[in-house]
């Protein structure tokens, strides 16, 4: 395919938020954040193994599939890409086409991993969670029926960045640590964001970690200020937010993005 060849396809499928360098085109040259993800990539890069031979990979919401090109190009075994939108996962299949990458395709909600019926060894879960109208639940639901080892995980954060250490309980009168900043602290965007009405939920940092641990994860890195790198927790804390989700599940039914 020449260059020419490639920017027309590139133009054909729409506009591209993940900026891939396909055959010496850039399919989104003018992004607002620069050479995204790239760019944001290169700070954490070294936080995930270098050699992925023999391992598997998901990767939700994965759009053009920048991150299941890098997983392939580290040599894991089996990646798999899903994504809600369609047309992200038309411009993932082209891109994995032009780099000859053998990576799967799925259109697939988070809400719905459980019909993939597997586990993967690494699931990425970069850029999703503010768009969630249900994001704890989501990370219930990657916990219980997809994650096997280590999830890759990135939010847009606000507010603080610190992260108090938060008690076991409080009493019914203790009010105070709501008025701290470092207190975990989720806010609801009840209409848009940066003109984006999908974006629903953007917590703080205190409010990332304690989400993140909640769902059953050990936070064992933290490379980059909205980065974590996490490893499922096998406990007894872990089977009763099992159990919790599956409650949850069968008295509200199915989710919807």
């Amino acid at each position: 395919m020449t260059t020419a060849e490639t920017q027309q396809r590139i133009d054909a499928l729409g506009a591209w938020f993940q900026n891939i360098n396909l055959n010496g085109v850039q399919t989104a040259p003018n992004h607002f954040l620069g050479d995204y993800p790239a760019v944001k990539f290169a700070g954490f890069a070294d936080a995930l193994p270098k050699d992925l031979t023999g391992k598997s990979v998901l990767d939700i919401g994965c759009n053009a599939g920048f991150y299941s090109l890098e997983m392939k190009r580290r040599g894991a075994a089996r990646v798999l890409g899903v994504d809600f939108d369609e047309r992200y996962l038309a411009q993932a299949r082209f891109a994995a086409e032009v780099r000859g990458a053998d990576i799967e395709f799925r259109q697939l909600s988070v809400y719905d991993v459980a019909s993939l019926g597997e586990k993967f060894d690494l699931v990425i879960f970069m850029g999703v969670l503010y768009h969630l109208r249900h994001p704890l639940l989501a990370l219930d639901l990657i916990r219980e029926h997809v994650a096997r080892d280590l999830m890759l995980f990135q939010t847009m954060q606000r507010g603080s960045t610190d992260a108090m250490e938060v008690q076991q309980d409080y009493t019914f009168w203790q009010t105070e640590m709501f008025a701290r900043p470092d207190f975990p602290v989720m806010y609801f965007i009840e209409h848009k964001y940066a003109g984006d009405p999908t974006n629903w939920w953007i917590p703080n940092r205190a409010c990332t970690e304690a989400m993140l641990r909640s769902a059953g994860f050990n936070i064992i890195a933290h490379p980059e200020e909205e980065v974590f790198v996490c490893q499922v927790r096998n406990d007894e804390a872990e089977s009763d937010v099992t159990r919790a989700t599956r409650q949850a599940k069968e008295s509200l039914g199915a989710g919807a993005p």
